[in-house]
């Protein structure tokens, strides 16, 4: 495939990742896209690439781009939306297809046929065998890159099955799964007093069950700060100077948590730091704040400082579970999904993404009942 091809492919790549988490509500109304810059490292293309790519997504609605300003998300998407968005994604899924075939060697009219072919097999073993609508996972948990970019795959991941993000922060989503609201959790609160991650909630919560801890990863946290750090952010000590304005995440976080739990260790009053009580959902979002100059730092994920072109300034290494009942853990989607978090496929995934260990991804550890 030539240069030119490839550029094209990655333009209906990056489209269709920025449309899905448009779609599974990673990106809400007002969020920030990273910044140009920012996507082409990620994307290892060129701003040009990016650009048409951008211009795509402002032709279908669901952003807003002007001169000098942030690319932003301009609507949530409604259901008559999300029904364009799975068109345009079918749309952009056989652009890709005939890009390949074409840069390939073949011809249009050989492609046609071939898919006229296949089409025609493909509904003859269909109407032979009944057809069932997708199953559907109802996730509830901690925000996380990884997992919506699961969310946005778990078709192909995982034939026949969907998964339904809530982003809500861990403790509020282990509620929810206790409440037996949601399948999977996700989850990383530290537990102060034994310096473990997850267990000691889930004894509390669910103390008469067991449970299956699946490590999706750990993830390098810190300080999120602008480039080059002009307010040289270094300690948590550094957050009560008057002239740096934090960006904190929600209560139930485990990011807060985290926070929270650093702040009383050092004999910080929350109530001192400016900006302690301005609040964002996702790792995302707080690192938006800070690349639009809201803010000076806030605490999250060394991806999301990535993917907004943010200096991080390291601070732990943390566990993140997808956290499953027993009978759960036994269905094969998540058998599944568990083997999948081993493959290679996943690590690149990360790797890709920044900030992430996968040596113990896919990683089973059982909390037992009390």
């Amino acid at each position: 495939m030539n240069y030119r091809a490839n550029e094209d492919y990655l333009y209906l790549q990056i489209a269709d990742s920025i449309r899905r988490d448009i779609e599974n509500g990673t990106l809400k109304r007002g969020a920030a896209l990273p910044p140009i810059r920012s996507l082409t490292s990620i994307w290892h293309c060129t701003i040009g690439t990016v650009q048409r790519a951008i211009q795509e997504l402002a032709n279908e609605g669901l952003v807003s781009t002007h001169v000098g300003q942030r690319t932003r998300v301009i609507a949530p998407v409604s259901a008559e939306q999300k029904d364009t968005l799975r068109r345009a994604n079918l749309i952009h899924r056989a652009e890709t297809f005939l890009l390949d075939v074409m840069t390939s060697g073949y011809e249009a009219g050989e492609a046609e046929d071939a898919f006229r072919i296949a089409l025609n097999r493909w509904q003859a073993v269909s109407q032979a065998q009944p057809r069932t609508g997708l199953k559907t996972l109802r996730f509830a948990g901690s925000h996380d890159l990884a997992v919506a970019w699961i969310a946005t795959h778990f078709g192909e991941i995982i034939p026949g099955y969907q998964l339904h993000l809530e982003f809500t922060g861990s403790l509020s989503g282990l509620h929810s799964f206790a409440e037996g609201k949601a399948d999977i959790s996700g989850s990383h609160l530290w537990d102060a007093q034994t310096g473990e991650y997850n267990v000691p909630t889930i004894h509390s919560l669910l103390p008469n069950e067991p449970i299956a801890l699946i490590t999706l990863a750990h993830r390098q946290v810190g300080f999120m700060v602008q480039p080059g750090n002009p307010k040289s952010v270094t300690r948590f000590e550094d957050l009560v100077r008057s002239d740096v304005r934090l960006i904190n995440r929600n209560p139930g976080s485990g990011t807060r948590v985290y926070l929270d739990a650093r702040l009383h260790e050092v004999g910080i009053d929350p109530g001192t730091l400016r900006g302690y009580a301005v609040e964002r959902m996702t790792h995302s979002e707080v690192a938006a704040e800070i690349a639009e100059g809201h803010a000076d730092v806030g605490i999250g994920l060394e991806a999301a400082a990535k993917a907004y072109g943010l200096d991080f300034i390291f601070l732990t290494r943390e566990r993140y579970d997808l956290v499953v009942r027993q009978r759960t853990f036994q269905l094969p989607a998540i058998q599944a999904l568990t083997a999948w978090l081993k493959a290679d496929a996943f690590h690149q995934l990360l790797h890709q993404l920044g900030g992430y260990d996968a040596q113990e991804s896919g990683i089973i550890r059982w909390v037992s009942p009390e």
